[in-house]
């Protein structure tokens, strides 16, 4: 795919400013959801979404750093540790510090491992047959959230969904039909059309007092006064130390936060490895080989370590970043670096934190249509070069489309939960070590 922006090149600075806003929109949702969920599930603490921002953008300037500025990946709040959160705030957040530690540490031993032997075991283990339907699942498996979105996350409502698409649509025109410069920014011009329609409406909705037309909740904003525009996010590690580690007694409760979120950082690596190849496969670059995947794991494991001391998440690759690359053709590593920057210091504004809160979920829904398109759409064109009428291979590319698109998971306790995409990993690489084997038998 070309790229009007590569890796190492360096967009104008008033340009790259609306460049990172755009990747910010595409990213800001899920990180500022997962603190929000979090939130929701347990009464013991409450984690702050601005906090989280932070933490992403920080920890993304670490896996830069890490990767030599040779990776375009920014890293936000993971939804594979959303368990893990839950069950370790009754810990406090020193327990949510030391479990996110244990994980960010997982990655630091297996980049290590990978650097002592080498990443041949990758092509052997994962070779295009596996990783090309992986990466179809992670966007396809996205696809319900998305049209859910699009109805608002409520009950079916057709102005919710005439709003989305008009996001959608207006994203596609000035992708497709815009200017350079619109090509650039699609998402921001679909944000602002999906808006801007959504607030006519609940305006007419506010006015003729009919709730089915009032689409956008602007409550967000009774919260703000002259006083807190300027805020200072909630930070795990201070609230750590007002609650002087007084919820984590011992060894045994260390262990316990160990096996909540170690295991969950194996099953996240895969789609780490996924989200890599496909994001080399877009730029024509391979990043298992240059930065590495050392690098990389190792950038992602002390990414998601910092991020979660700030943000109390742990972190990981965002498919919406690699989407956002694909759509725009700007994987300009200064860009990630804006956003990064941008994500710390808006986390500080609370107007800002506030807008995005009132932004309606129909209008990320319908950015998210094309966001996750495009994933699923790089995942099937890594199958262009694979021949599908081998039968060993039709069998491991249903080994992982139909139990991922049907939600197989594995379940060990409460403490594991192995996701489908992960389940899905998991079969389409036996399938394709036990097909192999069979063929070396025979030979």
């Amino acid at each position: 795919m070309k790229m009007i922006y590569q890796v190492e090149d360096k967009p104008k600075f008033k340009s790259n400013l609306v460049f990172a806003f755009q990747q910010l929109l595409a990213i800001i949702a899920a990180t500022l959801l997962v603190p929000t969920l979090v939130n929701g599930s347990q009464d013991y603490l409450h984690m702050d979404p601005a906090a989280a921002l932070f933490g992403a953008g920080i920890g993304t300037l670490m896996y830069v750093l890490i990767t030599k500025k040779q990776s375009p990946v920014f890293l936000g709040s993971s939804f594979a540790f959303i368990s893990p959160l839950i069950g370790a705030a009754a810990f406090g957040f020193l327990g949510i510090i030391v479990g996110s530690v244990c994980a960010g540490l997982v990655y630091v031993v297996i980049a290590i491992v990978v650097k002592l032997v080498g990443i041949k075991w990758v092509d052997r283990l994962l070779p295009p047959v596996i990783i090309g339907p992986t990466v179809a699942l992670i966007g396809l498996s996205l696809s319900g959230s998305a049209i859910s979105n699009l109805n608002n996350g409520g009950s079916y409502n057709l102005i919710s969904i005439l709003c989305g698409l008009v996001t959608f649509g207006v994203t596609i025109l000035a992708s497709v039909k815009g200017s350079k410069t619109m090509k650039l920014i699609p998402f921001i011009i679909g944000v602002a059309a999906g808006y801007a329609v959504a607030s006519v409406f609940t305006v007419i909705g506010n006015v003729c007092n009919l709730p089915y037309l009032q689409v956008v909740d602007y409550s967000a904003f009774n919260t703000l006064t002259w006083g807190n525009i300027i805020r200072l996010p909630e930070f795990t590690f201070v609230q750590a130390i007002k609650e002087g580690g007084s919820m984590l007694n011992g060894a045994g409760d260390i262990a316990t936060l160990a096996l909540l979120f170690a295991p969950v950082a194996f099953v996240a690596l895969a789609e780490h490895i996924a989200d890599h190849e496909n994001l080399s496969s877009i730029i024509e670059r391979n990043l298992i080989s240059k930065p590495g995947l050392k690098r990389t794991i190792m950038g992602d494991g002390v990414g998601s370590i910092v991020g979660a001391i700030f943000g109390g998440c742990p972190n990981t690759s965002y498919g919406e970043c690699v989407g956002c690359v694909a759509i725009t053709g700007n994987a300009s590593i200064f860009t990630i670096m804006t956003t990064a920057c941008m994500a710390m210091l808006l986390s500080f504004f609370n107007p800002f934190v506030q807008l995005v809160n009132t932004i309606p979920t129909c209008v990320i829904g319908g950015i998210c249509i094309a966001l996750y398109g495009f994933i699923a759409v790089s995942g099937l064109k890594m199958l262009q070069k694979v021949d599908l009428g081998n039968n060993k291979n039709l069998f491991v590319v249903c080994a992982i489309l139909v139990p991922g698109i049907g939600g197989l998971t594995l379940n060990f306790g409460a403490a594991l939960q192995i996701s489908s995409i992960a389940t899905a990993l998991i079969l389409g690489i036996l399938t394709n070590l036990l097909m192999s084997n069979k063929k070396d038998a025979e030979d």
